[in-house]
């Protein structure tokens, strides 16, 4: 098998030092479905890349342990999903997460609502998660972000529930945990309106580092599909827009654009909130996997000193 070649191209390091250095320890997300299409994960993403695995609703817990168990053996941090609305009740938390320290030495979990608008039990939002106690001993704990809102928790419009939320979160990672928190937010294509958010996050005083959501290359009519089914907002228009010029519309979408702007504002102020960039990779993990590398993207971390 020949491996990639994981040092940062020397063209990346020359003319976008600010993007190379933004995408260092990405991270990207995939399914058990998508997983099982990859003959090699090594050959693709460097050791030490954090993984996180998508419990999407209906999804067999023997698949998703079977997903750790695959990516743990290969030199991943693996950071499965527990979506609230689809756990039954606390002794399937509780096996779940047995089966996943277990059999695949998991010690990390994105810890989120779901999205399915009826709980299958007693549990309908990551917060009643966080306070059954069985996440104490994980090194890290990441839970949702939505820059441009979430109409599942603010039918309504505005704010007002994501923001008392995130305080809660903000406090029970001060005070109520000693894993590492860190907000894993959804995607979104245009960079100013991310900027906003991330700094009014700073300014209301929540202070959890942001592992900014982007979606990988990808066709735009897949992007727009998608885009549309999680309820991504105003940054949608960027696509729409994309797609009125003939002249791009078969071309293949890439991200570039949002994450150089990101990076450009990272560079100039340091102290900005945003720590990380989270793939979705829409295209394929092999394409967004190839456009990181190319673009100067390393994830070679080790988890004990990850965010």
């Amino acid at each position: 098998m020949a491996l990639l070649n994981f040092r940062r191209p020397a063209a990346a390091d020359a003319a976008k030092p600010d993007l190379s250095a933004f995408l260092q320890d990405y991270s990207i997300e995939v399914m058990p479905r998508t997983a099982e299409k990859v003959e090699d994960f090594r050959a693709l993403l460097p050791e030490g890349t954090r993984v996180y695995i998508a419990h999407i609703d209906g999804t067999e817990i023997d698949d998703m342990v079977a997903t750790a168990k695959r990516l743990s053996a290969d030199g991943y941090n693996v950071m499965p999903h527990f979506p609230a609305r689809s756990i039954k009740d606390r002794a399937t938390l509780a096996n779940w997460i047995e089966r996943y320290r277990g059999e695949a030495g998991v010690n990390q979990a994105l810890v989120l609502a779901g999205g399915i608008s009826e709980p299958h039990g007693e549990f309908e939002s990551s917060m009643q998660l966080l306070e059954t106690g069985l996440f104490d001993g994980f090194s890290h704990i990441h839970v949702a972000g939505h820059p441009e809102g979430n109409k599942d928790i603010d039918p309504k419009g505005g704010d007002r529930n994501v923001m008392e939320a995130l305080r809660w979160k903000q406090d029970f990672a001060k005070s109520h945990t000693d894993a590492k928190m860190a907000l894993a937010t959804q995607f979104a294509f245009d960079a100013g309106p991310i900027i906003a958010w991330a700094d009014r996050l700073k300014a209301e005083g929540i202070e959890l580092p942001i592992h900014i959501g982007i979606a990988g290359p990808a066709k735009l009519q897949t992007l727009i599909k998608f885009a549309i089914a999680c309820g991504v907002g105003p940054s949608l228009k960027v696509l729409q827009k994309r797609a009125m010029d003939v002249t791009k519309l078969m071309l293949p979408y890439e991200p570039t654009e949002v994450v150089t702007a990101l990076a450009a504002h990272k560079a100039a102020h340091p102290d900005f909130n945003i720590e990380r960039v989270h793939f979705f990779p829409l295209g394929g993990i092999k394409t967004n996997a190839t456009w990181a590398i190319e673009n100067g993207g390393e994830a070679t971390r080790p988890a004990a000193a990850a965010v």
